[in-house]
């Protein structure tokens, strides 16, 4: 299965020290090249830059269809999100990682699933990969400094049954 990922999902994960789900559960990410530039020119500030240039199962690609990338640069997303939409229509793959509420109602749209940060979460619950949900939502609010919604946190530790 091939899973196209935009910035946020990349970023938050490596801030808590959980970007190695997406390979346990995926096995090969594509991001677009505008979603590599995001993550690597601030160096190694931002988390994720060092696992995105060296990590193997990690693979960038360019959009080839221009004519997809113009039908979604007239929404108002960010180059990331713009790319990673139309690298997902582009490869025919259903499955895109993204947590912004403007691009994920683009992608549903556009026929795409969104799975954002705490998707893959219940998916790495589900599947045995990790113990428990909480202490990861913890780590998400107080290092990565990512926004969850007090109903979304309960609903998320409904979900996992914890």
């Amino acid at each position: 299965m091939i899973v196209v990922s935009d910035t946020s999902v990349i970023i938050n994960l490596a801030a808590i020290g959980q970007i190695d789900l997406l390979y346990k559960l995926f096995q090969h990410v594509v991001i677009p090249q505008a979603v590599f530039d995001e993550i690597v020119r601030y160096g190694d500030e931002l988390p994720g830059s060092l696992e995105v240039r060296s990590a193997l199962w990690m693979e960038v690609r360019h959009i080839t269809d221009k004519d997809i990338l113009g039908k979604i640069s007239d929404y108002q997303l960010d180059a990331g999100e713009t790319e990673a939409i139309a690298l997902a229509l582009e490869l025919n793959t259903e499955l895109i990682l993204m947590d912004e509420f403007l691009g994920r109602t683009l992608a549903v749209e556009m026929k795409l699933r969104p799975i954002g940060i705490l998707g893959v979460l219940l998916e790495a619950k589900r599947s045995g990969l990790i113990a428990s949900i909480k202490p990861l939502m913890d780590d998400l609010l107080n290092k990565a400094r990512f926004f969850i919604h007090q109903s979304l946190y309960e609903r998320v530790l409904k979900l996992a049954q914890e």
